[in-house]
């Protein structure tokens, strides 16, 4: 899969993926996150058996549909919604399927963070796998010696009832000997996070050293100290793009118009046909609201304080799925009371609204078509009539993945559920024929105060989604799993977030008064924790005691004591200069490291030691050629823009003013133009050019 993405993105093995070309049925789902959530069946397996001779679907055992199913993965369409295996001798099923599915989805990506443990939710395999009622083959799946022995682990702890959906089985993964130290480097933040700042002139490794400074931070000293070195530089990227694809990495350029609310929390206009609420009351409104959206680094903090890792994401909500309020009915009548146990034993959430239309048709993921097909029954209605309003929202806005909320009454819940079928109409139902699938993460006939999680009293429609920003995530997460959830404060990742260029921006109108929340003993469950209320969602907002920043600069463009005071005080600052032993002495008959001391030395002299020019312009150099060429197009260019094009400076760096004669560029006299004399145009003018050919006879190698 990750190979997949190098071919999307850089065209890597082409000649191999562009032979299956796009696919149409089967695709497979990824196993954690990354670029795609789906991927090609037959382009998957025919790269990990390096061939193109691949056919068939589920109609024979070698078919790239059956060889990814029997291996444990989730066979989906282009949609993401699993599809279910013929029922045939040679297709995997039962708790041999349950087994291999939990090991790839959930151990080998929670070794993948390196985490300590993993919890793994029975109604999670089995909304994965789209089994029904079969919690009790999944518990003996989970529970027994066989998957034990398949994932090498030692017996887990579980959650009671058992069996159950809502049974957790827990995994502890540091007991293997060959993964102790690097978990316990991973798993162990240092005592005080990092606020670092790389600076120095251009091409110096900042670029390298952050990378490097980000997946220690993240990974720990043991791992971070086996991938050094220009030998493992690859593998030292491929260990930094796989902690970005997990969210633990975060990258952003500061640049003169950045602003607070563009990296903190800002607002942005969100059209008044959709209100925070669903559907406005007024359909024909028009113009715009603001609504608050997060920047780069609240997002970032609030992975960090929330923990969003392997180990204990089973026990974490989504975030970023929208809730939605669902009426059963009304528990005080007892024909909605059957109805409303009905929906909650059958996994189900349906509506009365809609009449005996059946909605599944395409056409009716606009809002436009499903009023209109209803103006042909109801010729009266508007926009606002409830067989209107409620149907777009359960048929077309509803989504898979989307959270639902059984309300009781207008400030009561009684169970929480996460949408896992598209809509259906079921003509044979004795009410209510308008439904959808739910597995139900939490449920209580007793119920709790709507008020613990969400401030504003239920509307009386049957379904519409809630406002998104009133949610308290934390207070859900509380109510559905109980007050086992790992708090913020116990984080045991570590997260970093790395800002390129960040003398660019006006810090003070960037971070504001958020300043003083990066100082390490201010951040979030330290001894001085400070928290502030955000200036437009008005929540309170803390930085977590677990992001790590690191910073980079280039003294090129502004000098570091420039830089804003109150961020120096705050930051430790690291200077990266030309590192002169990495380069060659001898490259096709250049002692490239004599060049770059001497061009250093007289820049030095003739502007600063911080325009310097780093060893990073040669390093990738192995014949003249390629010598010639790091001058001609990089050295000579960023030498022109120091000295504000000012040649007769770019020679004397050069050397090209002395009597041995012009090597690299030569000035040729101009003469006046016809009718003036040269006395009138003061000095005598010359033209500069760049010789066709270079003379590196002063940097000769020995």
């Amino acid at each position: 899969m990750d190979a997949f993405d190098r071919y999307r993105f850089q065209g890597e093995a082409s000649d191999l993926f562009d032979h299956f070309g796009e696919p149409r049925d089967y695709w497979v789902r990824s196993t954690r996150h990354r670029m795609n959530r789906v991927y090609p069946t037959k382009a998957i397996v025919g790269h990990v058996l390096s061939t193109k001779d691949i056919h068939g679907g589920w109609n024979q055992p070698t078919g790239p549909v059956s060889r990814l199913h029997n291996s444990g993965f989730v066979i989906v369409d282009s949609n993401d919604l699993p599809i279910q295996p013929p029922d045939r001798d040679y297709v995997l099923k039962g708790a041999d399927r349950i087994r291999l599915c939990a090991l790839n989805y959930f151990i080998a990506p929670a070794r993948e963070n390196a985490a300590k443990e993993v919890s793994i939710v029975v109604s999670d395999i089995a909304w994965a796998l789209s089994l029904s009622d079969a919690s009790p083959n999944i518990c003996q799946a989970l529970g027994g010696e066989k998957f034990q022995h398949l994932a090498q682990v030692s017996p887990p702890t579980y959650t009671e009832p058992n069996p159950s959906s809502s049974t957790v089985f827990t995994y502890q993964l540091s007991s293997q000997a060959d993964q102790a130290t690097v978990t316990q480097s991973t798993l162990t933040p240092p005592r005080s996070p990092t606020n670092l700042i790389l600076y120095g002139p251009p091409g110096t490794g900042k670029t390298y050293r952050t990378a490097w400074e980000a997946v220690r931070l993240c990974e720990g000293e043991h791992v971070a100290e086996q991938l050094k070195g220009d030998d493992k530089r690859a593998a030292l990227m491929e260990r930094y793009r796989k902690l970005v694809d997990n969210h633990r990495i975060e990258f952003v350029t500061f640049h003169q118009s950045m602003s607070y609310e563009e990296f903190v929390e800002g607002l942005r206009p969100v059209p008044m046909e959709e209100d925070a609420e669903g559907l406005s009351q007024n359909s024909s409104s028009a113009g715009f609201r603001l609504e608050p959206f997060d920047g780069v680094f609240k997002r970032v903090s609030e992975n960090a304080r929330i923990n969003r890792s392997a180990a204990n994401s089973a026990k974490r909500l989504d975030r970023s799925a929208r809730v939605f309020k669902v009426a059963l009915g009304n528990r005080q009548i007892e024909e909605d009371r059957q109805r409303i146990r009905f929906g909650l034993d059958n996994s189900l959430i349906h509506v009365g609204w809609g009449g005996n239309i059946d909605w599944s048709d395409e056409r009716f993921d606009e809002f436009s078509e499903i009023f209109s097909e209803w103006k042909r029954k109801d010729p009266q209605a508007t926009g606002l009539d409830g067989n209107v309003v409620i149907t777009y929202s359960l048929r077309a806005d509803m989504q898979v993945g989307d959270y639902v909320v059984v309300s009781d009454g207008r400030d009561r819940i009684q169970a929480f559920g996460k949408v896992t079928g598209e809509y259906f109409y079921d003509e044979l139902a004795a009410f209510h024929p308008h439904r959808r699938r739910v597995e139900w993460l939490w449920r209580d006939d007793k119920g709790t105060e709507r008020s613990r999680f969400y401030p504003k009293t239920f509307r009386r429609h049957s379904i519409y989604k809630l406002n998104q920003s009133l949610v308290d995530w934390e207070a859900l997460d509380d109510i559905v799993f109980g007050g086992d959830v790992p708090q913020g404060s116990q984080s045991t990742l570590n997260y970093v977030l790395i800002i390129d260029e960040i003398n660019r921006a006006n810090i003070s109108k960037v971070l504001g008064e958020l300043i003083t929340l990066l100082e390490p003993d201010k951040r979030l469950g330290m001894p001085n924790e400070i928290r502030l209320t955000l200036p437009y969602s008005k929540k309170p907002f803390a930085v977590p005691a677990n992001l790590h920043i690191i910073g980079t600069m280039n003294t090129a463009d502004r000098s570091i004591a420039l830089l804003d005071t109150a961020l120096r005080r705050r930051f430790t600052f690291e200077e990266l200069m030309p590192d002169l032993s990495v380069l060659s002495e001898n490259v096709g008959g250049i002692n490239v490291r004599k060049l770059l001391a001497t061009i250093n030395e007289r820049v030095e002299y003739l502007f600063d030691r911080e325009h310097q020019i780093g060893h990073a312009y040669f390093t990738s150099c192995k014949t003249r050629a390629d010598v010639e060429d790091a001058v001609r197009y990089r050295v000579i260019p960023l030498l022109a823009e120091y000295f504000y094009e000012d040649w007769s400076r770019v020679a004397a760096v050069l050397g090209d003013t002395g009597q041995s004669g012009s090597r690299f560029i030569e000035a040729r006299p101009l003469r006046a133009p016809a009718g003036l004399a040269q006395d009138d145009l003061g000095d005598e003018k010359q033209r500069w050019l760049v010789k066709s050919k270079f003379d590196f006879s002063e940097f000769h190698a020995q």
